[in-house]
């Protein structure tokens, strides 16, 4: 597999959460990469769908390459396959035609990092008595749906209260609203063994579940939507 390092769309160090994010935030439908996969001798194709992101195993025998129902003698016979534009689908029927590999090496765009949390500081006459206030998050994750069971990648605004998540980023009106007052509990979830950075919203009504491109981003979603949890019931429990 050694030969795999020369391909310029070949991510050694690439696990599947991160081709994920990756994927769903700079790339088309289409755009695809390589990467080593968990188990191994194997490697994984990920491709970047409509809505979200399949992975197809490549496995290297030590004499050939085994991708789907083909067979490949030498590596760029392989290269040569993909170069091709296939037309590929998996066990849930979703056909993508391959037509642009992902580089390993691309050059980062001269821009900066939006602000995804706020906080504030607020005081009243008495200067001992400050409120730190975190207003707001952003940031994409990912939704097991209600019906369908699917998982969809979606973007997330945390302002005050109200958890919003829309379709894509540059969407103006939500999908849906939901009213933190609502809300009964944010923490860690292991219900889904196969997902990573995994935790859930619970509602009297439902429970949501989501899981972040890494552990630092879960962990920080849940610990600003706890906060604003937290600070609720002391607002409740003062006004009484």
């Amino acid at each position: 597999m050694e030969q795999l390092e020369n391909l310029e769309w070949f991510h050694p160090a690439m696990n599947r959460h991160t081709a994920e994010s990756l994927l769903m935030q700079n790339a088309q439908e289409g755009t695809y990469l390589l990467r080593p996969s968990s188990t191994e001798g194997e490697c994984a194709l990920s491709v970047r769908c409509e809505n979200s992101v399949k992975h197809f195993h490549i496995v290297y025998t030590g004499t050939e390459y085994k991708f789907g129902h083909g067979k490949f003698d030498k590596l760029e016979t392989l290269v040569e396959h993909f170069q091709n534009q296939p037309l590929i689908g998996g066990e849930s029927g979703q056909l993508v035609l391959l037509n642009s590999p992902y580089p390993r090496d691309i050059e980062e765009p001269d821009n900066y990092e939006s602000v995804t949390v706020h906080a504030e500081f607020s005081s009243g006459r008495n200067k001992l008595q400050q409120e730190f206030s975190i207003n707001s998050k952003e940031g994409y994750l990912t939704k097991l749906g209600l019906i369908f069971k699917t998982w969809r990648y979606r973007w997330f605004v945390l302002q005050r209260n109200e958890l919003k998540y829309y379709k894509c980023k540059t969407d103006k009106m939500p999908i849906r609203v939901l009213d933190l007052n609502e809300c009964t509990e944010c923490c860690k979830d292991n219900t889904f063994k196969d997902k990573c950075n995994l935790f859930r919203l619970k509602f009297t009504w439902r429970t949501f579940y989501f899981f972040a491109a890494t552990e630092q981003d879960m962990d920080e979603w849940i610990r600003v939507i706890t906060w604003r949890l937290q600070n609720q019931r002391k607002i409740s429990t003062n006004s009484q």
